[in-house]
């Protein structure tokens, strides 16, 4: 099993010197792009008056793709070692030789740069909000070296959005934006679990760390627990904004998906693991929808 599909998208149409590129930034794989966009967007319109800008809308989008292309091309030079061990990763450009190590560097030093043309089109306090999280970024692909909750530091980087969207679109910060976080948190906690058990047997024979390879067969369990404290956050987040009666029904949507996930997983098959994992786009769809359904009713 390989995360490199031959004959997707990006291989068919490409220009062959790009390609490298795209795999190394994971434009060919939107999923981790969606993972780290909702909570930004979902804090945006949390705070909408009326309705949520169109403009900050845009600039999130971009900069979630630039930013988890960076933040992936960081992960891949740090990790390429690691991923020539492991059936799934040794594929990738670094690992694979397609991309040298100097050029890796120069494309994350220009997708750092584009990120940072975006932060800078957000106010003084979403800024300092972007430059913070810098220290996060650099340091989560540490993590799985030193500790079995790389999870965990994962969602404190992929839910930093819920923070500088509500800054974006406020200029301060408030009650509602930290509970989304906290909730974003609890919910990456689950799905990188469940992602994470797609490695699980190459981890421990290189000693790679992680809640997977914790909980084992009790991941359901714990999986369950990260759910429900997501929906709980999530559900304090809306009703601290002043959200109608629309967002606390479709939560009932996002509490059935919750539930779905945690039913269907079989931790010991690779592909349900990643299919599993890959439908939180969809829930992350669902909470968006949740919330405009919150503004526009009582």
């Amino acid at each position: 099993m390989t995360d490199i599909h031959s004959g997707d998208w990006a291989e068919r149409f490409a220009p062959a010197a790009l390609l490298p590129y795209i795999r190394l930034a994971r434009l060919d794989r939107p999923i981790g792009t969606w993972l780290l966009l909702f909570p930004g967007w979902w804090a945006i319109a949390l705070a909408a008056p009326g309705w949520p800008e169109w403009r900050l809308m845009a600039l999130f989008g971009i900069g979630a793709i630039v930013m988890r292309g960076a933040g992936c091309t960081l992960n891949d030079i740090i990790d390429r070692d690691f991923d020539a061990r492991v059936a799934r990763t040794r594929t990738r450009p670094l690992p694979s030789g397609a991309v040298g190590l100097r050029q890796a560097i120069v494309f994350l030093a220009l997708q750092l740069a584009l990120g940072a043309a975006v932060l800078l089109s957000l106010d003084r306090l979403a800024i300092i909000l972007g430059l913070a999280v810098l220290s996060l970024i650099a340091t989560y692909p540490l993590m799985k070296r030193i500790t079995y909750w790389p999870q965990f530091f994962l969602g404190l980087n992929y839910n930093w959005g819920a923070l500088m969207g509500w800054a974006a679109a406020t200029g301060g910060l408030g009650p509602p934006a930290f509970l989304l976080y906290v909730g974003g948190i609890a919910w990456t906690l689950g799905y990188d679990t469940i992602y994470a058990h797609q490695d699980k047997e190459d981890d421990a024979l290189i000693g790679v760390r992680s809640t997977a390879r914790l909980f084992g067969d009790r991941t359901k369990p714990w999986l369950a627990a990260f759910y429900g404290g997501a929906w709980a956050f999530f559900l304090m987040a809306g009703l601290a904004a002043g959200l109608g009666l629309g967002y606390v029904v479709l939560l009932g949507a996002v509490a059935g998906h919750l539930a779905w996930q945690v039913m269907r997983l079989d931790i010991d098959d690779g592909a349900n693991c990643l299919s599993t994992f890959q439908s939180n786009r969809d829930l992350g769809v669902i909470m968006l929808v949740a919330i405009l359904a919150g503004l526009v009713t009582p």
